[in-house]
């Protein structure tokens, strides 16, 4: 799972910055948005609704930033961002199955 999420942050990172400035071959888990990327504000905007519209509402770029001090966003890696909408993203799915709501659903539709 990691792995795809990581596929797909590389894509939109690829998409923001353009392929003229990043391959994606550069881009790991290691990787840092400030550092080795040097991702502007305008650009992480960028990111953040892209994120918003592969993930909904319940990634939030901008509220996952906002929980950081100003260190550890400048020194924060593509693996935190990935692992952040993993854990996400699989929270919501499990709740989503523990739902009376899906369950309902789910029995109707078989």
């Amino acid at each position: 799972m990691a792995t795809d999420i990581l596929a797909e942050i590389t894509g939109m990172l690829v998409e923001v910055v353009g392929d003229d400035q990043l391959l994606a071959e550069e881009v790991t888990m290691r990787t840092t948005f400030n550092e080795d990327l040097a991702l502007e504000s305008i650009e992480f905007v960028a990111l953040a609704e892209l994120l918003h519209h592969r993930y909904g509402a319940r990634v939030d770029l901008m509220g996952f930033l906002a929980e950081k001090d100003m260190d550890a966003i400048l020194a924060m890696s593509v693996g935190e961002l990935v692992t952040h909408i993993g854990r996400v993203t699989h929270a919501s799915l499990a709740a989503t199955a523990a739902s009376p709501a899906s369950a309902t659903s789910t029995a109707s539709a078989g």
